[in-house]
């Protein structure tokens, strides 16, 4: 768990993967180039969890999440009614595929923090205070804020801050662009979700239409370097390339849920 804590602090990036006709290991590949470790496979494409398993195979070193996951049985039950031959997967599911980490746009339940907590990070979507703080008490590592923009970005973030006494590390996730980042990071953000929208759109076509993953890593590199600027700028003296979980939490007082012994070291 703490490995993959580490991978998300030290990217500062998660790139939500949601493009049926980009291949999953070759975007991996261009992640990796670009100096970013992570990505989370949305189960808003198709088969997620086959690509997932794939992608396990060809590059174990990588770290890959399972997202858009819902936790509530009844809401999987309809969906896969709708769509048999695709069915959402349940959270188990996901585990069993390979996800390294949970994402999902809505909160988890109790139960399955129960089951999972304490083997792999988890990252529930919230929009008010109330979820955010009840999903860390469950159990939750680092706090999804969707739909980011939608909710107020930046500001949103900077608003509801001060009422979770600046201890729980927020994603904001939806609507994350190069021109909001270094606000988002200035509000205190330590790691950012998202898609390729971080990518002009006019760029992202033509990649995707020429399968060009050359031209996806230099894109990437720029996100990544963004990233890496803005919280320069916010933590000086903290190196994210090298800390340690323990020296982050110190560093910028928030706490990634993996106990008290684990916090201090």
């Amino acid at each position: 768990m703490e490995e993959v804590i580490a991978t998300l602090l030290r990217d500062g990036f998660i790139l939500v993967f949601n493009q049926d006709r980009l291949d999953l290991v070759r975007t991996a590949e261009a992640l990796l180039e670009a100096g970013l470790g992570n990505a989370e496979v949305t189960c808003r494409i198709s088969h997620p969890l086959s690509r997932i398993g794939r992608l396990r195979k060809a590059l174990p070193e990588f770290v890959v999440g399972a997202a858009s996951l819902v936790d509530q049985p009844a809401m999987l039950a309809a969906q896969g009614a709708a769509d048999p031959a695709d069915p959402l997967p349940s959270v188990e599911q996901a585990v069993e595929a390979g996800a390294a980490y949970l994402v999902s746009a809505g909160n988890f339940r109790p139960e399955t923090y129960e089951r999972f907590a304490d083997r792999l990070p988890m990252i529930p979507g919230c929009g008010t205070v109330s979820e955010i703080l009840s999903q860390f008490a469950l159990g939750a590592n680092f706090v999804k804020i969707f739909p980011a923009a939608q909710l107020g970005g930046p500001a949103f973030v900077k608003a509801v801050d001060p009422a979770i006494h600046k201890t729980i590390s927020l994603v904001p996730t939806g609507g994350t662009k190069p021109a909001n980042i270094p606000d988002y990071v200035a509000a205190g953000v330590l790691v950012l979700g998202g898609s390729f929208s971080c990518i002009d759109k006019a760029v992202v076509a033509k990649i995707v239409e020429t399968q060009d993953y050359a031209r996806l890593a230099d894109e990437l590199k720029a996100v990544k370097r963004l990233v890496d600027e803005a919280r320069a700028a916010q933590w000086p003296s903290l190196d994210f390339a090298s800390a340690s979980v323990e020296e982050i939490a110190w560093a910028t007082g928030r706490n990634f849920n993996l106990g008290r012994e684990a916090q201090t070291g």
